[in-house]
């Protein structure tokens, strides 16, 4: 096989698997890994791949996301409800939380619903509702309200938010770069996010693994932002060791 067609059916191999390693590929091609490294960097050279700690991946890059009434009916919820009753059980008696819009933190509301010694703040209406009922303080930040998402947005929404001190902040993010950070595809989402990190002793990441390794067009936030991230087991290893060498703890559900 000529390098011009291996490099073509290498970005091909990887797409279709989103990630693979450099000794994968040197099978699969039945090169040496020398020369998967040689074609690996010339791809990374014009932006189709990026080189991993010992492979590639697919740069995803994320420019917009489903609707609420789409998510719900995503493969994904269960998924995303398993890792939000891991990070309902994180939640100490008497504790100030806020959670960030999302389906995932919706599914965390529904988790602390039947608790009454909390105080948890939201700008998505969405949980807000969810938790009508509950016996705790329940505060919504208020804000310009996105029909398609339930989300509660802009100036009023970040005064709100920097203005108060919370013990934990659930946010979530469309796209997670080991080396970039939290990113966002959204100007106008980005500052109230960055006032939920601010406002925060914890700053707890809930994701599911399909995020990882996407990149958008704003950064919101450094890794080191994060106290740690909450993902399902479903995590691609290489990705995972990636964000724990960047000093990142990741909890599996």
């Amino acid at each position: 096989m000529l390098s011009i067609e291996r490099k073509r059916a290498i970005v091909q191999y990887v797409r279709s698997r989103k990630i693979a390693t450099v000794n994968e590929l040197a099978k699969h091609f039945e090169v040496h890994e020398a020369t998967i490294r040689r074609d690996l960097t010339a791809l990374e050279k014009d932006k189709k791949l990026k080189r991993t700690h010992g492979g590639v991946m697919i740069e995803e890059k994320v420019v917009s996301e489903p609707d609420w009434k789409k998510k719900k009916r995503s493969p994904l919820m269960k998924k995303r409800k398993k890792i939000a009753t891991y990070a309902a059980e994180m939640v100490e008696e008497g504790d100030t939380i806020l959670l960030d819009a999302g389906t995932t933190t919706g599914h965390i509301a529904e988790a602390l619903k039947a608790r009454s010694d909390l105080t948890i703040i939201t700008n998505d209406i969405n949980a807000a509702s969810i938790l009508r009922f509950s016996k705790s303080k329940i505060i919504v930040t208020g804000g310009v309200v996105y029909p398609e998402t339930y989300i509660l947005n802009g100036m009023i929404t970040s005064g709100t938010l920097r203005n108060l001190h919370v013990h934990k902040a659930f946010v979530t993010t469309p796209a997670l770069d080991s080396d970039k950070g939290l990113m966002h595809y959204d100007e106008y989402l980005v500052p109230a996010k960055q006032q939920m990190i601010h406002s925060a002793d914890e700053v707890i990441l809930v994701t599911d693994h399909t995020k990882f390794g996407r990149l958008s067009l704003y950064k919101y936030a450094e890794l080191d932002d994060l106290s740690y991230i909450i993902t399902g087991s479903e995590i691609d290893p290489v990705l995972k060791l990636q964000f724990e060498e960047k000093g990142v703890q990741i909890y599996i559900t």
